[in-house]
């Protein structure tokens, strides 16, 4: 099993920043993808950005050139620096890992969400 842990959230104004954390532990050494989902109420969980573990990224229209995702492999660490948050952007943001790459349709592992709010 793989155990996630994020940190990190949090009440920001429009056009503020913020940045998640997220950390694994367990059977990490199966672990490859690596990134966020979130999900706002009454809307459908969509992907946010993910990472493989040699770095490749991608990222979700709504979201590129706003946030930027990374990993430190040595410390099983994922981040997503979100900048110039907007209003739409408030969710649950969930974690989450996989032995392979994280798929829009969701991820074998998952941490607790962290809500993030973007007031106007």
């Amino acid at each position: 099993q793989v155990q996630l842990v994020e940190s990190g959230g949090g009440l920001v104004q429009a056009g503020g920043s913020l940045r998640l954390s997220c950390v694994a532990s367990g059977r990490i050494r199966s672990i490859n993808g690596m990134g966020w989902y979130r999900q706002a109420p009454g809307k459908q969980r969509e992907l946010v950005a993910g990472i493989t573990f040699g770095g490749r990224t991608n990222y979700a229209n709504s979201v590129k050139g706003r946030f930027t995702i990374s990993r430190d492999n040595a410390k099983n660490t994922v981040y997503l620096q979100m900048n110039s948050l907007r209003p739409e952007d408030t969710a649950v943001y969930y974690c989450a890992a996989d032995e392979s790459n994280l798929r829009v349709g969701g991820a074998n592992y998952w941490g607790q969400g962290t809500q993030v709010t973007v007031s106007s």
